[in-house]
């Protein structure tokens, strides 16, 4: 089961972040409830991220939960990326304009 959770959370993460929370205390590595609610609504997969590195290394920071955490950091900046580049392109498609 957290395979299949692990590979849908790349797919879907807010998804995923949801079920985690629902099903189980995997988010009680935050002290406070505002940093997944945050995490839901700005870097999920950063947020799954950063709740399997303190799991996995025993609530301490390992060299597998720094690469997991820096990797997801930079998929979730890469979508913010990605999403404005294809707005851009979109409204100069809708304007009529030339795309090179």
């Amino acid at each position: 089961m957290p395979c299949l959770l692990g590979c849908l959370a790349i797919a879907a993460p807010r998804l995923v972040l949801v079920l985690v929370w629902l099903g189980s205390d995997y988010l009680s590595v935050y002290r406070t409830k505002i940093w997944p609610f945050l995490g839901f609504l700005f870097m999920p997969l950063t947020t799954l991220a950063y709740a399997f590195a303190m799991h996995f290394g025993d609530m301490q920071w390992t060299p597998v939960g720094v690469a997991a955490v820096v990797t997801a950091v930079l998929v979730d900046v890469g979508l913010f990326k990605s999403s404005s580049r294809k707005r851009r392109v979109r409204e100069i498609t809708v304007r009529g304009e030339r795309v090179d």
